[in-house]
């Protein structure tokens, strides 16, 4: 069974608003949905954090390589495509690209062999994980709208992060911070993001780690990009110092680009994103040396449904995993799959029971959402 296609569908029309939001609009395309197709016909399903646009331009790159190649072993051929483009790629649009074929091929390998993705990556943990809600920051009146429902929808813990957190003063961060606590009460896990990859971030150490002082008050899980991606330094005195877990490492690409951040004990939470760090197969070797290194994996998932569902096979492939992250209320994660994700009356997703990635793309909406 060799690889025969690769069909790329952008998403528009159902984008939800990111901590960029004066630049985002429904209409922008941020997704792509990526599908392998073998020479007999079967199709594995993946996902892109990246617009369609820059995701063909290194399928353009990638398709050479990939004609031909064997369909049912995800991990040599995503390496194959990495050592083969290092002069014209070396992370960036084509390991997204990259991503989103590995991600397809592990969905289209579990097909072959009729075993859910989480099996072949090494066996079954767990067949359920607890999703956090993730939504912006947002004044503190639509604030509290925003998290009474996420609790309505089942969220027994929510993320909430960028605008206007860190953007205006201390005191409305407290402000921020406090009103969710008290919209969802004791019973619900908060976790806070201050978006530190945001474009010209105006904060350093000092202004993290009293910021992570405040959210001890609040009992808040993690706090997550309180810095730049790139200041490591910085990362790792404040893990030292603040009395609340350190979070980062969505906007890394790479195995090997992780490894600073343990080496030089940056981070408490580890956050690869799979459908922009290379994949499952990255992904599962970052969650692996996390593991080895005493950091917590949880992924990042500002993504589809195909994203989603990637995330949970691994989660429940790993030895230590407490979280997956679910982007609520979002079209492309609520109706781009015939079975969407809900959270369960414990507030837990259930790993799918079906083959690969455990789902199947609604066409219908597939269509709807296609650019």
């Amino acid at each position: 069974m060799t690889i025969a296609d690769i069909k790329l569908t952008g998403l528009s029309g159902g984008t939800v608003e990111g901590g960029w939001a004066e630049e985002l609009t429904p209409a922008d395309n941020v997704h792509t949905v990526v599908e392998v197709v073998a020479d007999d016909g079967r199709v594995g399903v993946g996902s892109a954090f990246t617009s369609r646009a820059l995701v063909a331009a290194a399928a353009d790159l990638l398709r050479p390589l990939l004609a031909g190649e064997r369909a049912d072993e995800p991990a040599r051929v995503s390496e194959k495509l990495r050592q083969h483009t290092f002069w014209q790629g070396r992370g960036g649009a084509v390991e997204h690209a990259i991503s989103g074929i590995d991600i397809a091929l592990w969905d289209l390998f579990g097909k072959v062999v009729s075993q859910p993705v989480g099996r072949l990556l090494g066996g079954l943990y767990r067949t359920k994980i607890k999703p956090y809600g993730s939504l912006l920051f947002d004044e503190p009146d639509r604030l509290r709208e925003k998290l009474r429902a996420a609790v309505a929808r089942g969220f027994r813990a929510i993320k909430l992060g960028w605008k206007p957190f860190g953007r205006r003063d201390a005191a409305t961060d407290e402000q921020l911070v406090r009103t969710a606590r008290e919209a969802v009460g004791p019973g619900v896990e908060l976790m806070v993001d201050a978006g530190g990859s945001d474009a010209f971030w105006p904060h350093g150490y000092k202004w993290a780690l009293r910021t992570a002082q405040m959210l001890a008050g609040y009992d808040v899980v993690w706090f997550e990009e309180a810095l730049p991606p790139d200041d490591l330094a910085g990362y790792a005195e404040l893990r030292r110092h603040s009395p609340v877990p350190i979070a980062a490492g969505e906007v890394v690409t790479r195995r090997q680009s992780f490894r600073p951040l343990f080496e030089q004990k940056c981070v408490d939470i580890v956050q690869p994103d799979c459908t922009k760090c290379g994949g499952l197969t990255e992904a599962w070797r970052v969650a692996w040396a996390a593991h080895d290194h005493n950091v917590l994996w949880v992924p990042h998932g500002w993504n589809t449904a195909v994203g989603l569902a990637a995330d949970i096979q691994l989660a429940c492939a790993m030895p230590v995993a407490r979280y997956v992250e679910f982007l609520t209320p979002s079209p492309y994660v609520d109706e781009l799959i015939t079975v969407p994700f809900r959270p369960d009356a414990d507030g837990l997703l259930t790993l799918p029971d079906k083959p690969g990635l455990g789902i199947e793309l609604n066409r219908d909406a597939l269509a709807r959402f296609g650019t």
